[in-house]
């Protein structure tokens, strides 16, 4: 046998087991992501992870909200991963670090910025210098941040892992040699580690350079990996890094989740198997703003996942205790902590309180048109794709609304070189006339017969970039947004456009609030459009759910915070609205609808995620795994 891995950190292992500055280890560790928590609940969830006997908070780091344009780098808020860490070091957790610098997570593009995409011979997740040079650059101002919190110098951090899931995406070995080398060099000594499932693990080996773990469903599937990882080495302890107690889901279809007997089989049998283990996910949280990613398979179609990340995971997308929480709790004293000695466990918090504050009326909106006039258009002779705009020091727009705006004479025929990708919504003097999407199939639409010196507006909506391809496909390197070709009417190419990135940036939400055009609502409008109502608060806030039955398609924002896209579709009806959001005296929210709106909005005090299909095994259908 070759040789394998020995980590020199404070976390090391020995004939199959962790050690811990001299001290055998079992990892009980649970995935929370930051940034999607406010910041003022993780102490709360930190909390119930003690209680539910876990010792270690596992979390990726997103590149793309951290550095959302080239050297533009923010860590602050929901984006401070430092004090994330300290508090999980305060409350007496581990912390298992994941920078990626790619994640997956069902994340837009999965955490890549896509900036990278101006490059036309963009190749991720490789060696391409161009690639790897912004990678450095990341990792070089991210590590320095949290170097001191490593264990070895007294912090909870025990583990980094190396990029993710590599070997289902690629077989080029060299490149996680290099994110190695870039991790390496800017100060990690902790335990190198990285994480795969049996495919991934077979193509890309990686065991002598970082310790292997597992990502599977099911014991079924862990047991044949943990051999594989024993006949590396018998050295290696066994831990799953993804061990899934839920599952996600996309728009349009059922809200997914494992029943508790197949949860218990698959925790149960990794601790009588001596093993470690990693929730993914303990708390899902909330893909909030435009962060949602999708998936994309051939054979298949495109598939965006839902503003929900509930997951059917032990604490709820709100943080609060389920069923599956209390059995985990129980057999995590049973079989991993009593024959340690541990007799017991903290008390559980208990869950945030939640309000319902009913129903409010929206009083006033803007029209489409109204919102393109703040808005200083790109004119262009052919349609540019988001990120290849001339927009932000030509980096680009990266997320949103992208419109599309021209001239035409009369005629009925426009067609397309290229569906628009992800979602494109057809207007001629303002009046929709047609939507596509990934599940349309005819490139040409007719309009209805329109007058010379006809104004159309093609609204593209980027609904997220995929996050997770197989192996062998170059879709990641493909995800650009917006038009891609030419745009005909009556058969005459469109040389004429002007562009409107509609991003939703704090400074065109300013403009929005301060036009002069806003108008009362009488009864429900057709959109697109922006439609404002205010809630009045009288006392401390209290968590809660907005319910937007009535509306069609949208985003809302309140208070300047973008919570996320809903969608009459489903499964998912509500969008999470964390307490600390909210303020005491007048709430503003603001509501871009697309197709038709509602007249008011509802405050409920619990999710509506839709009905759920519980099954015996998750549906990994969208992760296939071997190539």
């Amino acid at each position: 046998m070759s040789e394998v891995y020995r980590s020199t950190g404070a976390l090391s292992f020995k004939g199959g087991e962790f050690v811990l500055e001299g001290k055998p280890l079992r990892i009980y560790s649970g995935t929370m992501h930051y940034f999607r928590v406010v910041p003022q609940y993780w102490r709360d969830r930190f909390r119930k992870m003690r209680a539910c006997g876990l010792n270690t908070v596992e979390t990726y780091v997103p590149w793309n909200l951290h550095e959302e344009y080239p050297g533009e780098f923010n860590f602050t808020g929901m984006l401070d991963v430092r004090a994330f860490v300290q508090q999980a070091g305060e409350e007496g957790l581990h912390v298992i670090f994941r920078p990626g610098p790619y994640i997956c997570a069902e994340w837009d593009w999965g955490g890549l910025p896509s900036w990278l995409l101006k490059d036309p011979h963009m190749k991720v997740r490789s060696n391409y210098p161009p690639y790897l040079e912004a990678v450095k650059r990341f990792l070089t101002e991210l590590i320095p941040r949290i170097v001191d919190l490593q264990r070895i110098n007294g912090g909870p951090i025990i583990a980094v892992q190396v990029e993710n899931e590599f070997g289902s995406y690629s077989n080029e070995v060299d490149h996680l040699h290099a994110i190695r080398e870039i991790l390496l060099n800017t100060g990690i000594k902790e335990l190198l580690l990285t994480s795969e499932n049996i495919f991934g693990l077979k193509r890309a080996p990686f065991y002598q350079y970082a310790l292997p773990t597992a990502n599977f469903p099911s014991m079924e599937d862990g047991s044949k990996l943990f051999q594989m990882i024993r006949e590396w080495s018998p050295e290696f302890p066994l831990m799953v890094m993804e061990f899934w107690p839920g599952w996600f889901d996309h728009w349009g279809q059922p809200h997914k989740g494992l029943d508790i007997p197949a949860f218990e089989a698959c925790l149960s049998g990794v601790l009588d198997a001596g093993g470690s283990f990693n929730m993914y996910m303990f708390h899902g949280g909330t893909n909030f703003g435009f962060m949602a990613g999708a998936n994309y398979f051939e054979g298949s179609h495109y598939k965006p996942d839902v503003t929900s990340y509930d997951y059917d995971a032990p604490l709820s997308e709100a943080g609060d205790i389920t069923p599956k929480y209390l059995r985990a709790r129980e057999i995590i004293l049973e079989k991993g902590l009593k024959p340690q000695g541990i007799g017991s466990l903290p008390d559980i918090p208990p869950d945030l309180p939640k309000k319902r504050y009913g129903e409010i009326a929206v009083t006033e909106y803007i029209d489409f048109k109204t919102i393109l006039s703040l808005i200083t258009p790109i004119t262009s002779t052919d349609p540019v794709l988001m990120e290849h705009l001339d927009y932000h020091q030509s980096y680009g727009q990266c997320f949103g609304f992208i419109s599309y705006q021209a001239e035409v004479q009369a005629g009925a025929d426009l067609s397309f070189t290229q569906i628009p990708t992800d979602r494109a919504q057809v207007l001629v003097n303002g009046e929709e006339k047609a939507v596509l999407d990934w599940l349309s199939k005819d490139k040409t639409i007719n309009v209805g017969q329109v007058p010379d010196g006809s104004t159309l507006d093609i609204l593209v909506e980027n609904h997220g970039r995929v996050n997770y391809i197989e192996y062998g496909s170059n879709r990641l390197n493909e995800e650009r947004k917006g038009i891609c070709g030419s745009v005909k009417f009556n058969e005459k190419e469109i040389k004429h456009w002007k562009i409107f990135p509609l991003d939703f940036k704090p400074k065109f939400l300013d403009r929005v609030r301060e036009s002069k055009d806003w108008k009362t609502v009488a009864n429900g409008l057709k959109g697109p459009l922006i439609a404002r109502a205010t809630l009045q608060m009288d006392s401390a806030p209290c968590d809660t759910f907005l319910d937007m039955k009535g509306w069609n398609k949208g985003i809302v924002f309140l208070n300047n915070m973008n919570l996320g896209r809903y969608w009459k579709i489903g499964p998912t009806r509500t969008l999470y609205i964390p307490a600390p959001l909210l303020k005491e005296g007048l709430n503003e929210i603001l509501i871009f609808e697309l197709h038709e709106s509602h007249c008011s909005v509802n405050f409920i005090d619990s999710p509506l995620l839709g009905e759920k299909v519980v099954t015996e095994k998750v549906d990994t259908a969208c992760y296939p795994t071997e190539g």
